[in-house]
């Protein structure tokens, strides 16, 4: 018998959650691209709408931080296709 904790269960719903978001969003992603759109506008407009439903549900100061959380892990090279570890 499995005994999860109720937090072990919520961050297990949480994770799968965020497992099926991305795959409907590589899905959306993928349409896009056959539609002939170009990444970077994708790119941008999911960028706008993601931010404009974090304002809505978080506030403005915390997307903020977020943001400020995001520029220093593209300044420290997560985002990059090939990142090299030094």
């Amino acid at each position: 018998m499995i005994d999860l904790h109720g937090s072990d269960l919520d961050d297990m719903i949480v994770a799968e959650k965020k497992q099926v978001a991305s795959e409907y969003h590589n899905e959306a992603w993928a349409d896009g691209i056959s539609d002939g759109i170009e990444a970077d506008i994708l790119a941008e407009t999911a960028m706008a709408t993601a931010v404009t439903e974090l304002v809505r549900h978080h506030g403005e100061a915390e997307v903020l931080d977020l943001l400020d959380a995001l520029r220093r892990r593209v300044e420290y090279g997560e985002f990059r296709a090939v990142r090299s570890f030094q």
